[in-house]
């Protein structure tokens, strides 16, 4: 089923800490880059997510300075949006889970986990999780700008061993860059995972080159009790998000996902 969420104007995006999170990345990333630079990043980390996916195993999405500003200026920010929007409109995701971790796994630069740890009352400890040294770092910060107990990781997320539970487990924009035999591993984890008690919450994007994989998945996790959904939200972008998403020629006055959970 898909969502139309065009209300959801209401989970404004100017949160103070959302606000104080990316004012600090933009001032850490624009200290040595132009905007012209970064618009330039923006293009190769977009070619590298739809024209050279190949890359994304090798660390080919962070490897130079203007590549790794636009993950964490434009996508971090608008995968935060996301996930905030997708736990609020899936209120289970926030119900109180004791003594529980929130394991994120690729974590990326912590925007998605952070998103989902900070809309819980009282917020779950954070284990993040990535291969790639840059991307802790800039989790890391993440976490600390939203007030999150948290630690880092470094390993390979096909493989690592899990914390044990209670946890709620979170793969957001990961899963589509691993391998398919190092996902297809995955998969069983995450199921004994829900199996056993613990929430699993997958986020990628609706563009289908990007997840081939999705319906055999979605058929799983529906069979064992979960839900897939299509999502849609208009929500107001961040001033330097919305200035890239125009100059890229990109378009992100409406942005979607997609998600299983169970």
């Amino acid at each position: 089923m898909t969502y139309d969420e065009s209300g959801a104007n209401s989970m404004s995006s100017q949160d103070d800490r959302f606000e104080r999170w990316l004012h600090d990345a933009e001032r850490r990333h624009l200290a040595d880059l132009t905007f012209p630079q970064l618009s330039s990043g923006l293009r190769a980390l977009s070619s590298t997510y739809v024209e050279r996916r190949r890359r994304l195993g090798e660390g080919g999405a962070l490897d130079g300075a203007g590549k790794r500003a636009a993950f964490a200026l434009f996508y971090a920010p608008l995968h935060f949006l996301l996930v905030r929007a997708i736990v609020h409109a899936l209120p289970e995701t926030v119900l109180p889970q004791p003594n529980g971790a929130l394991v994120d796994l690729g974590c990326g630069t912590g925007a998605a986990g952070a998103a989902w740890a900070s809309a819980f009352a009282h917020p779950p400890r954070v284990v993040g999780i990535d291969r790639h040294p840059w991307a802790l770092e800039e989790a890391a910060r993440t976490y600390r700008g939203f007030g999150l107990t948290a630690r880092t990781i470094k390993g390979d997320v096909a493989t690592i061993a899990l914390p044990q539970g209670p946890a709620s487990i979170l793969a957001a924009f990961a899963l589509n860059e691993l391998d398919d035999a190092a996902r297809d591993g995955l998969m069983p984890r995450l199921l004994g995972r829900a199996a056993a008690g613990d929430r699993v919450l997958i986020v990628e994007p609706i563009a289908g080159f990007v997840a081939r994989w999705w319906d055999r998945w979605k058929a799983q996790v529906v069979a064992a009790g979960g839900r897939a959904d299509e999502w849609r939200f208009r929500i107001p972008l961040p001033a330097l998000v919305a200035k890239l998403d125009r100059a890229v020629k990109l378009d992100h006055r409406e942005i979607t996902a997609r998600s299983l959970w169970i």
